[in-house]
């Protein structure tokens, strides 16, 4: 039985979403599969302990189906499939016989088996038993009942009561139906994720693995061992009658199954060994970029496919640069196309190409810049973004840290690219996902390298606690480590913006301040606007150009490029009636941006709304006042243009409570208003009422940003 994907929206924060789901059904029990992609062979990306679920695959599905078809299956007592009680449930046979049910009802005739360890003895038992099944066998940190002995784990049974839960005595049946059972899952996924730094994959496990309950894993593990009645096969027997192609991947500090079962396993089965140093349990998703390399590699090796491919010689080759720019908002891209054009000024013969999404593509499409096809490959940050936020309310942190399958998505396609075409350089504006990925595998670097950010360092939100501070902390120790161990990899690292503008703050018990850490890791280019405020001319040459009237004073209202300003909107739209009795000359223009509907906000007199506005600088620079949220490119537009505005913080988003307040409190801009004000239209009426007669003694913002930016990049061209 399979079924179209239905609404997507429930999922917006996923990288790939299925093309076909469907419940194979086997006595009873019913597994739930999904399909993704067409390519050959096709890839059946098998389940593992039923203490995680077809989530673990979530950093490879999107890369592998752009090239194969991947078949993903909860297996039996996880996720969407039947809990069946019972050790019996659970033997081998039943998770073989369940992974051709799947086959055969997503109408997959042979494939490459692809595996975590409980997942490859299931792999080999369908392998030996139904040889024209499967094409290949590709097993990661397998866990198979091979004569490998381990004994820290073996020193306790598992099916034996101790008065204590020391260590791997945790791993016990008693323990997890009688004792702490989330103590239990919390330690197992430490032992599988041994790499430092690797708190979100231990919090997705975890949650998993509560999930399952203690039940499901009593059941399994009792058929896995062969307790409760339930008769295992000989592995090693088994291995003798696999005849397919296999390919063993082992993490050399594999604390749950040490490496050398994987290297016995090659042995038996005449595989290949690929030991990862440094390496844990955990691989798929710890070291993502390597594990969907190594699995396309061999799935090419398996059915290769037809490729056509063009090599210029690089005395023929124009020069080429890659622009990343963040697609969270617009203000990235105003100010990267800014610089691409002081640097096109200074290499005329330079071809600079764009990897990049909505809604950066219409500040592009706007320019005549060009959008590389591979773009269309990217998965919507802005959407995932918006799926986590609420009323103005966005923990950017939190919601950066559930990006993970997204940016590991978006890496591979970059990746991609440039091991397909050749660039000379490669410009990130904070392009997070590129820079990270490429500290944690150098070895892809294949170009000159410049990476732009506006702020340096994470910062927890004060209800967030010991658990949100030492999350922040570490992942600020991680970056000051890559930086100190790859300190060639970026050729260039630019601050936009100056050192005063850094807050004084640091990034962690222990670790350096952030001003100082930056001011010795970063060239400063001023801030880069975009524009030069003269290019105007004075306020009622703007005003009459844009059909304003001399009698009226004139308020824009705007949120951005993303979807996470509807609330706000809807609150000033309230407040619109109150401010035009205080100030009845007072006219507003209401942008929406372009992942907003203009028709989901209320019609005021006096208001106009409009979209996206290609010009919306401009209505800037005549206005009188601005209500604006708190992110930095339009608090910044307004200061350049020395206009009084509001700019009210989204709730919980570290960047604009605390970077961009920094930068604006430097530059004596603006007025800061908290959310809760704008819930009574009263006061949000007067607050911009007020804010309508203020005088401004802004610090003059910059003008020659982005020359200098682009003369920094000159030299690595």
């Amino acid at each position: 039985m399979s079924t179209a994907l239905g609404d997507a929206s429930a999922v917006a924060s996923r990288a790939r979403l299925p093309d076909r789901e469907g419940v194979a059904e086997r006595n009873g029990v019913s597994i739930a599969w999904r399909s993704y992609g067409t390519g050959a062979p096709t890839l059946v990306l098998m389940p593992t302990w039923s203490i995680v679920p077809s989530r673990m695959w979530k950093a490879q599905v999107p890369y592998l189906a752009r090239h194969f078809r991947v078949v993903t299956f909860d297996g039996r007592g996880s996720g969407g499939s039947s809990r069946p009680a019972g050790a019996a449930a659970y033997s081998d046979e039943e998770y073989a016989a369940d992974t051709l049910a799947v086959m055969d009802a997503a109408g997959v005739d042979r494939a490459v088996l692809v595996s975590l360890s409980c997942g490859s003895t299931w792999s080999i038992q369908v392998a030996a038993g139904h040889p024209h099944r499967v094409q290949g066998l590709f097993v990661m940190g397998p866990a198979c009942g091979i004569g490998v002995h381990d004994e820290a784990r073996e020193q306790y049974a598992w099916d034996r009561r101790y008065p204590h839960t020391d260590g791997w005595a945790k791993y016990n049946r008693f323990n997890w139906l009688e004792g702490d059972f989330e103590e239990f899952v919390r330690f197992f996924f430490e032992r599988m994720y041994t790499e430092p730094h690797s708190t979100k994959q231990i919090e997705d496990a975890v949650a998993w693995g509560l999930d399952a309950g203690p039940r499901v894993l009593v059941d399994t593990t009792a058929a896995r061992l062969g307790c409760d009645g339930v008769v295992c096969h000989d592995v090693e027997a088994l291995c003798a009658e696999v005849h397919c192609p296999v390919t063993v991947l082992h993490g050399s500090d594999d604390e749950i199954r040490t490496w050398r079962v994987g290297e016995r396993l090659a042995e038996l089965t005449n595989g290949t060994l690929i030991l990862v140093e440094g390496g844990g349990h955990g691989v798929l998703a710890r070291d993502p970029v390597l594990v969907n390399h190594e699995i396309r590699r061999f799935a090419e090796r398996i059915e290769a496919p037809v490729r056509r491919r063009t090599w210029t010689r690089s005395r023929s080759r124009p020069k080429r640069a890659l622009y990343l720019s963040s697609p969270i908002g617009l203000g990235h891209a105003r100010r990267d196309v800014a610089v691409a054009d002081e640097l096109r000024a200074l290499h005329p013969d330079l071809r600079i190409e764009w990897l990049a999404q909505d809604p950066v593509t219409l500040v592009l499409a706007d320019r005549g810049e060009h959008v590389h096809p591979a773009s269309a490959h990217l998965a919507s940050e802005s959407g995932h973004v918006e799926h986590e936020s609420g009323e103005h309310d966005l923990h950017a942190f939190r919601a950066i840290r559930r990006m993970d399958e997204i940016l590991v998505n978006n890496f591979m396609v970059f990746d991609e690219l440039l091991e397909e075409e050749p660039f000379d350089l490669v410009i990130g504006d904070e392009a997070w996902d590129v820079d990270y990925f490429l500290h944690e595998n150098p070895e892809l670097k294949r170009s000159a390298y410049a990476w732009f950010t506006d702020f340096v360092g994470w910062l927890p939100m004060p209800d967030g606690g010991d658990r949100e501070a030492a999350l922040t902390a570490d992942l600020n120790a991680e970056m000051i480590e890559h930086r100190a161990r790859h300190r060639g990899l970026r050729d260039r690292s630019i601050f936009v913006g100056r050192a005063d503008d850094i807050v004084p703050d640091t990034f962690g018990p222990g670790l350096p301040a952030i001003r100082e850490w930056t001011e010795q890791n970063f060239d400063f280019a001023g801030y880069v606007t975009g524009f030069d405020p003269r290019q105007y001319g004075e306020p009622e040459e703007v005003r009459a150009r844009l059909g304003y009237r001399p009698d009226e004073r004139v308020c824009v209202v705007t949120v951005g490029g993303s979807g996470v300003g509807l609330p706000l909107l809807r609150r000033v739209m309230d407040a619109i009636p109150l401010a035009r009795r205080l100030a009845p000359d007072l006219r507003f223009l209401v942008v929406t941006g372009p992942r907003i509907d203009p028709a989901a906000l209320p019609r005021r007199r006096g208001a106009r709304v409009r979209g996206y506005l290609p010009d919306l600088t401009a209505h800037l620079a005549a206005c009188d006042v601005a209500v604006v949220q708190g992110g930095l490119t339009t608090c910044m537009e307004l200061t350049a243009l020395r206009k009084p505005f509001l700019y009210l913080p989204l709730r919980h988003h570290f960047e604009q409570s605390f970077h961009v307040r920094r930068r604006l409190e430097q530059y004596r801009a603006g007025t800061c208003l908290d959310y809760a004000a704008a819930l009574d239209p009263d006061g949000l009426a007067e607050a911009i009422v007020k804010e309508l007669g203020r005088d401004v003694d802004y610090r003059a913002v910059e003008t020659d940003g982005a020359a200098r930016a682009a003369r920094m990049l000159a030299d690595l061209l």
